[in-house]
C-alpha cells in the first residue's frame, strides 16, 4: 500500500494494519528504516541496544518520526525515546518491532467458539517477548475501521498505539513494552458503521476502576494457592448424597464500615466466615460480585465478566477471601449472569458499533423487564465469551461453583412479553433454541474441566429436564431451586394460623414435584425487598408468634428433602426487608428472641449434617415417606425421611397452629423408644418448653398403615424430630 496512504489512515485511526508502515523494515542494502508514530512528542531519538548510543530522529510531520539506519546496529534490539510538550521523558522498546503472534489454531478455536479457557488469549496478560517484558493487549472488534490502546502510558492519546487486526479475523492484537501491572487502560475503536470513535473497557478485563470510574487495569492473577487439598477432594466427590446448606450473601450490605462505607474483601472474609462456621452451613453463596456500575442492581447488571469488583478490594483481596473459607471448609459459590448486560456506553453495548454481543432486533435483543441487552447465544465468540467466563471463576479463582440467575428469561422467546413482541423459532415455536444449546454445552464443560464444580439453574417455570444430563436431553445443571416450594411455603406461613387448615395442600403440594428436580430450597433476597416485606414481617400474630412461626418454617425446610439456602439476615428475623445500601440491622441479633433463630438453625444444621437420614436422599424419593398429610382440622402434617440403607428413619412432625396438641397420635413403623431429638419450641430458642420430656415409647397398635404408633404432645407453632433408638427389627 501507498506509504502516504497508511501515514494518512493512521493518523485518522483509520488503519488494520499499522505494522505495514510502523517499526522496523527493510531497505535496499543493509539499511534499515525505523518509523513511530508519536503525536504527543516534541522529539524523539532511537536508542541502539548494543552500544546505547543515542541518535535523533527525523520528524515527519503530524507526529510521524523516523530514522534510516544500518540494520546491523539494530540486530539486537532498539528503544525509541521521546520527549513531550511537559519536558518528560519515555522511553521504551517500539511495540512494532513485536508482530502480533496469535496463534492460527487459537484464532480457528475462538471464531468456532471452542476457545474455552479464551481469558489465557484475550484482554490483557504480563508476558516476555524475545526477552522483553510488557502487556499484550487482544480484543475481538470484527467491526471496527480501527482500536487503539489508551492508557496513562500514552496520555490517553487515541490512535497513538493502533492494534493490528490479526489476518483481519477481527480480532486485535498489539504487544507494548515497557507497561507493567497496575497499568489502566481501554480500547479506542472506531466503527465501520458510522466512523464514531467510543473509548471501552476490555471485556475480558481481570480488574477496573471502583465505580464511577470505568478504566481496565493490567492485571496479575499469579497466586500460590494454600486450598490444593480442598479442590482436589472437591473434585474427587459429589455433593449430592452429602449435606449442602447455603448463605447467600450480598457483600456489599452484610456489614459496612464507618460512614457506610464498603469494607475489603478480607475484613468481610474474616468475620463472615466466624459466622457461617457458627452456623454450620456448608457453604456461601454470593450474589455477583462481577463487576457492575450500579449499586442498586445488586450485581446482577455485569460489564465486565472476569473482574471481581473493585468495590471491595483487588484481586489478591478476594483470593484471600476464596482461601480464607476454603481453609475452614466453606464452599464459594457465585451469582453469575449470561441472561443480560446493561447498555452503559463503555461496556459491551454496540462494542465496536454495532450489536456485537447481542441482538439487533429488540424483540429478541431487549429485555422487557430490565431494558437490558440480551446475549446473542447463536453467535460462537459470545457463547465463547460467556463459557469461558465461567470457567474463568472456576480455575483462577478456585470457585465451587455458579448459580445462573433469570434462566428462565433465557429459556423462552416470549418471556414477559407479548403477542407481536417476539420472533418464534425455526420450527415456531417459544423456546429460545439458541439459549437452550448454551446452556448444554456451559454445563457440558464446567463438568468436563471441574468435575466437583456444581452449577444451579433460578428457574422458576415447569420446563422440564434442568437437572437432567445432557445426554438425556436435560439442560445438565446439577441443582435448581425450587421456587415452587418457596412461594407456596412463604404464602402459607404468611397467612393467619385460623385459616391455615383450608390451604394446607399449598404446603404439601410441593412433595408430587420434589423429585422431578435436584432442589435447592432457597428462601432467597428475592422474597425480602421491593415491598415484599422481611420474613419477620410476612409472619402472622404478635412478635412471640412471628419468631416462633421463623422457626417452625427453618424446621420444615430443614426436614423437607432438598439442599438448603437462606439468605442473610433471616438467621436472626431481621425487622425490615432488607436495604442493599446498608448494613443489616446486626443490633437486632442481639435481642433474645432473635438470638433462638440463631441458635435454632445452628442445631437444627447438626441435625441435618450429622444424621444422614436428613440428607443422603435429598433428591431421591427413597428418603422420604409420608405419614399424615391430611389433618387439616389440627393442621399437622408429619412425615419420614430415611437414608440409603432404610434401616431407620428420623420423624419430623409440624403442629402450623398456636394450639398445642397433645395425646397426638402417629403411625411409627417399630417398637421402641423415640428419642425427641429436636424441639424449635425448646426454652434455648425462645420457645415455651413444652415437649415429650426427651422422647416416647411407641404402641402397640398402629395407625396411618404403620404397624405401631406413639403418642407426642405437639407444641404450639413448633416442629418434633424423633429417631427411634436400636436397629430396625427393634431389639
Amino acid at each position: 500500500m501507498d506509504k502516504l496512504r497508511l501515514i494518512q489512515q493512521i493518523k485518522e485511526m483509520d488503519c488494520e494494519d499499522p505494522f505495514q508502515y510502523l517499526g522496523p523494515h527493510p531497505l535496499a542494502g543493509e539499511k534499515i528504516a525505523v518509523r513511530a508514530y508519536l503525536p504527543i512528542a516534541k522529539r524523539s531519538w532511537l536508542l541502539y541496544s548494543q552500544d546505547m548510543d543515542r541518535v535523533e530522529m527525523k520528524q515527519d510531520g503530524d507526529g510521524f518520526f523516523s530514522l534510516e539506519t544500518d540494520s546491523g546496529k539494530t540486530a539486537k534490539g532498539y528503544r525509541i525515546s521521546y520527549e513531550d510538550e511537559s519536558g518528560y521523558i519515555t522511553t521504551s522498546e517500539d511495540p512494532y518491532a513485536f508482530p502480533p503472534s496469535m496463534s492460527d489454531f487459537d484464532l480457528y478455536l475462538f471464531k468456532k467458539g471452542e476457545l474455552y479457557k479464551s481469558y489465557e488469549t484475550m484482554g490483557s496478560h504480563i508476558v516476555m517477548v524475545d526477552g522483553v517484558k510488557g502487556v499484550r493487549f487482544i480484543v475481538w472488534a470484527p467491526n471496527a475501521k480501527s482500536v487503539s490502546v489508551v492508557g496513562n502510558f500514552n496520555h490517553w492519546t487515541r490512535g497513538m498505539h493502533p492494534m493490528a487486526n490479526v489476518k483481519m479475523s477481527g480480532l486485535w492484537e498489539l504487544f507494548i513494552p515497557g507497561i507493567s501491572e497496575d497499568e489502566l487502560y481501554k480500547f479506542a475503536i472506531r466503527s465501520k458503521v458510522d466512523g464514531k470513535i467510543s473509548e471501552r473497557t476490555d471485556p475480558y478485563a481481570f480488574y477496573t476502576e471502583k465505580r464511577p470510574r470505568t478504566a481496565s487495569i493490567v492485571t496479575n492473577l499469579e497466586h500460590k494457592w494454600s486450598d490444593n487439598d480442598w479442590v482436589n477432594e472437591r473434585d474427587r466427590t459429589a455433593y449430592r448424597n452429602s449435606p449442602m446448606a447455603i448463605y447467600e450473601v450480598h457483600l456489599g450490605s452484610w456489614r459496612r464500615g464507618p460512614y457506610n462505607t464498603f469494607l475489603n474483601y478480607r475484613t468481610i472474609a474474616d468475620e463472615l466466615v466466624d459466622h457461617v462456621k457458627k452456623m454450620g452451613f456448608t457453604h456461601i453463596e454470593l450474589m455477583p460480585v462481577t463487576e457492575y456500575p450500579l449499586d442498586e442492581s445488586w450485581g446482577y447488571q455485569v460489564v465486565n465478566y472476569y473482574a471481581p469488583t473493585s468495590r471491595y478490594g483487588n484481586v489478591q483481596d478476594f483470593i484471600y477471601f476464596v482461601e480464607k473459607f476454603h481453609e475452614n471448609g466453606i464452599g464459594v459459590l457465585l451469582d453469575w449472569v449470561p441472561a443480560h448486560f446493561p447498555d452503559d456506553s463503555y461496556g459491551l453495548s454496540m462494542y465496536d458499533g454495532t450489536h456485537l454481543y447481542d441482538h439487533a432486533d429488540p424483540r429478541k435483543g431487549t429485555h422487557p423487564d430490565w431494558g437490558t441487552r440480551i446475549f446473542n447465544y447463536g453467535r460462537n465468540e459470545v457463547r465463547n465469551f460467556l463459557i469461558s467466563s465461567a470457567l474463568f471463576w472456576i480455575d483462577r479463582y478456585h470457585i465451587d461453583g455458579i448459580r445462573i440467575d433469570a434462566v428462565s428469561s433465557m429459556l423462552y422467546l416470549d418471556y414477559s412479553r407479548k403477542e407481536g413482541e417476539w420472533v418464534p423459532n425455526r420450527y415456531g415455536g417459544r423456546e429460545n433454541l439458541e439459549a437452550i444449546a448454551f446452556l448444554k454445552e456451559l454445563n457440558t464443560k464446567i463438568h468436563e474441566y471441574f468435575p466437583g464444580a456444581i452449577s444451579v439453574a433460578e428457574e422458576s417455570t415447569a420446563w422440564g429436564g434442568v437437572t437432567s444430563p445432557v445426554e438425556l436431553g436435560g439442560l445438565g445443571f446439577d441443582y435448581k431451586w425450587n421456587m415452587g416450594w418457596m412461594h407456596d411455603t412463604l404464602e402459607f406461613f404468611s397467612k393467619d394460623p385460623i385459616y391455615r387448615k383450608f390451604d394446607l395442600g399449598k404446603l404439601t403440594f410441593s412433595m408430587w414435584y420434589a423429585f422431578s428436580e435436584r432442589y435447592i430450597l432457597p428462601i432467597s433476597h428475592d422474597e425480602i425487598v421491593h415491598g415484599k416485606g422481611s420474613l419477620f414481617g410476612k409472619m402472622p400474630g404478635d412478635s412471640w408468634q412471628k419468631l416462633a412461626n421463623i422457626r417452625l418454617l427453618f424446621s420444615y425446610m430443614f426436614a423437607f428433602p432438598g439442599k438448603k439456602l437462606i439468605f442473610m439476615g433471616n438467621e436472626f428475623g431481621q425487622d425490615e426487608e432488607w436495604n442493599a445500601l446498608e448494613e443489616l440491622r446486626w443490633g437486632e441479633a442481639s435481642q433474645d428472641g432473635r438470638k433462638g433463630i440463631f441458635k435454632l438453625i445452628s442445631d437444627v444444621m447438626k441435625i441435618y449434617e450429622d444424621y444422614d437420614e436428613m440428607h443422603q436422599l435429598d433428591c431421591d424419593s427413597r428418603g422420604f415417606e409420608w405419614i399424615d398429610f391430611n389433618d387439616s382440622n389440627n393442621t399437622v402434617i408429619s412425615f419420614m425421611r430415611m437414608d440409603t440403607r432404610r434401616e431407620r428413619e428420623i420423624i419430623a412432625v409440624f403442629n402450623m397452629t398456636p394450639v398445642p396438641r397433645t395425646n397426638y397420635s402417629i403411625g411409627v413403623n417399630g417398637k421402641g423408644f423415640y428419642r425427641e431429638i429436636f424441639n424449635s419450641d425448646s426454652e434455648h430458642y425462645g420457645g415455651s418448653g413444652m415437649g415429650n420430656y426427651g422422647g416416647v415409647y411407641s404402641n402397640r397398635y398402629g395407625i396411618h398403615g404403620r404397624s405401631y404408633s406413639m403418642e407426642i404432645t405437639i407444641p404450639p407453632l413448633a416442629a418434633l424430630f424423633f429417631i427411634r433408638e436400636g436397629k430396625a427389627d427393634g431389639k
